[in-house]
């Protein structure tokens, strides 16, 4: 599913790269990779679109500000944010205790699940893909599961997106056992995959499983459950400066009522097919 987001974003200026707050402005900028979809895509005519999007838009028409979206490559996403080059991140960005040491986030306005795919050639046994695990804090069934995956993946070649908490869970988990390759883009590791260069990859299970549905994806399939919680974090915010706090009070607000009336499922049911409104936003 992809639309045109021209109509909704013309006209807004860029804010520039001061030292004045986004809160003082009349106008914010908001970055998205867009090059996860359904999280954030791009089309065929340059133009962004994807759940961050429709919710980003949705958020600034709460809160009376208008907003324009720009792509970020993933690698510099936080970085470009703390110099000033835009005010919010909206990428299907997990909120961890890592990155809450560089910026804010607001309260969740998704859950969500990752996941591996493995080539079928490989012939693995794919295990129960429905079963949903947290990581945040695993017991004995957990433990049971990674261990099962350790042998199974056990010197194979698996990708993620560079700089991810999937890198970081397959570096931490896996890291022993597989060949870890980092990519800059989740788009270049579905090509790799693909092209059999190499045997999976670790990323959101939304991404995955638009990816699988088309020609490219059909050599590839889940494996192993559904995963979430540890280095992942409680769910997905919107991430701003530390500094900006009537911004992110302004966000919070804004997203608690979104999800309270249902405009977050809504939108969760647009691009997902299914409800990933979060648990809470206290």
């Amino acid at each position: 599913m992809r639309i045109a987001m021209a109509s909704a974003l013309l006209c807004i200026a860029l804010v520039p790269a001061t030292a004045v707050h986004a809160q003082d402005q009349h106008s914010i900028t908001i970055a998205t990779e867009g090059a996860s979809p359904p999280w954030d895509g791009t089309d065929a005519n340059g133009e962004l679109y994807g759940y961050d999007v429709d919710v980003g838009l949705e958020l600034c028409r709460r809160i009376a500000i208008k907003c324009k979206f720009v792509a970020q490559d993933w690698d510099g996403i936080i970085p470009a944010l703390l110099v000033g080059k835009y005010d919010v991140i909206m990428s299907g960005m997990a909120i961890t205790e890592k990155r809450k040491k560089s910026i804010a986030f607001s309260v969740p306005y998704a859950a969500g699940y990752n996941q591996f795919i493995v080539r079928k050639a490989l012939a693995l046994d794919p295990g129960d893909v429905r079963q949903k695990l947290s990581l945040t804090a695993p017991g004995t069934t957990e433990k049971a599961v990674i261990e099962r995956l350790r042998l199974q993946l056990g010197g194979k070649t698996i990708g993620v997106l560079r700089s991810s908490n999937s890198e970081a869970v397959l570096k931490e988990l896996f890291g022993d056992v597989v060949t870890l390759r980092s990519y800059d883009s989740l788009d270049n590791l579905k090509l790799d995959i693909a092209a059999e260069r190499v045997d999976g990859g670790l990323a959101d299970y939304f991404t995955w499983r638009d990816f699988l549905e088309t020609p490219e994806g059909h050599a590839a399939v889940f494996f192993g459950p559904q995963v979430n919680g540890g280095l992942w974090g409680p769910g997905v915010g919107a991430g701003m400066r530390k500094d900006d706090t009537d911004l992110i009070a302004r966000f919070d607000k804004a997203i608690a009522a979104a999800v309270e009336d249902g405009t977050i499922k809504a939108l969760s049911q647009k691009w997902f097919k299914t409800d990933i409104s979060p648990a809470s936003t206290k």
